[in-house]
C-alpha cells in the first residue's frame, strides 16, 4: 500500500480518566494538524445525539485553534467531505458509525479525500476502527447493521481500541479481549491487529506509522504470540507488508 500523502492520527479513546473529551491528546492533534488546516469536518455519525457530539467536538477543538463543521448540519453530506480541510471522526458505536458511512455514500469519498488528496484523517474509539481494514474487531455491539464490515481501509490492519489486558485478580469467566482477537484470528482471511490501550494512538504518514501517546499497545498476528510495544515504537512494517497477516 503505497500511499506517501496519507496522514492518520488513529487515538484509543477520547478521554481518559481524570480528563476532558481529548485533553489527553491536545498536543498531538495541534502538532499533527498544524497550522494550515484551518476548519475540520467532524463526523458524529456514531452517536444518536449527533448535536450534543458535534457540540462538544466543536467546544473543544475551537479552543486549540480550529474551526469545527459537523457533517450532520450539511444537507450534502458528499459535498462536505470533498470540499473539507481535515475530517475527524468521533467514537461511539462503530456499527451504526459504518452504516451511516454507508447509507450516505462516503466510504469512497472519504477514501479519495485522505489517500488521494491527502488531508488529514482522525479517528477516536469507533473513528479509529472505521479507519481500518475492517470493525471485526471493534468491542461495540451491533446495534444496526451495515452492509458489509469493511471499513475505510485507510490501513492494511484492525486496530483494538481501548484495549484491556487480562486481570489476574477477577473472577470474571467471560472472554477476555486477547481470547476475543485470538478468535478473530482463527478465520481465515484476518488481519493483524494493534491493541490501542487508552491513552496510546498511532501516528500515520505515508509509509510510517509511530506509537504516540502516554500507554503502549500490543500487536496480534495470525498465528504468531503477541508482542507488546511502547510510544515511540516503530509500526511501519504494518503498512509495508498487507500479507503480514499469513502465517
Amino acid at each position: 500500500m503505497d500511499v506517501p500523502r496519507r496522514r492518520l492520527l488513529l487515538i484509543s479513546n477520547s478521554t481518559l480518566h481524570g480528563g476532558g473529551y481529548l485533553g489527553h491528546c491536545q498536543q498531538q492533534i495541534k502538532s499533527f494538524l498544524g497550522e494550515k488546516v484551518k476548519r475540520i469536518l467532524f463526523v458524529p455519525y456514531a452517536l444518536h445525539n449527533q448535536d450534543a457530539y458535534a457540540k462538544t467536538a466543536r467546544e473543544k477543538l475551537e479552543n486549540v485553534g480550529y474551526g469545527v463543521d459537523s457533517i450532520h448540519e450539511f444537507s450534502d453530506p458528499v459535498e462536505a467531505v470533498r470540499k473539507s480541510e481535515a475530517i475527524f471522526i468521533g467514537g461511539g458505536n462503530t456499527f451504526r458509525l459504518l452504516k451511516a458511512l454507508y447509507d450516505k455514500s462516503l466510504i469512497q469519498e472519504i477514501r479519495k479525500r485522505v489517500l488521494e488528496d491527502g488531508i488529514p484523517y482522525m479517528g477516536s474509539s469507533a473513528g479509529s476502527n472505521a479507519a481500518t481494514i475492517s470493525i471485526n474487531t471493534t468491542n461495540d455491539m451491533p446495534i444496526v447493521y451495515p452492509p458489509s464490515l469493511e471499513a475505510l481501509g485507510l490501513v492494511p490492519f484492525n486496530i483494538n481500541p481501548h484495549y484491556l489486558d487480562p486481570d489476574v485478580n477477577s473472577t470474571h469467566m467471560g472472554e477476555t479481549r486477547e481470547k476475543r482477537i485470538f478468535e478473530y484470528h482463527e478465520e481465515s482471511n484476518t488481519f493483524p491487529v494493534l491493541g490501542l490501550r487508552e491513552g496510546s494512538m498511532l501516528l500515520v504518514e505515508g509509509n510510517k506509522a509511530t506509537l504516540q501517546g502516554v500507554t503502549g499497545a500490543r500487536l496480534f498476528v495470525r498465528g504468531k504470540s503477541p508482542t507488546e510495544h511502547q510510544p515511540g515504537a516503530d509500526f511501519s512494517f504494518l503498512l509495508a507488508n498487507s500479507n503480514l497477516h499469513n502465517p
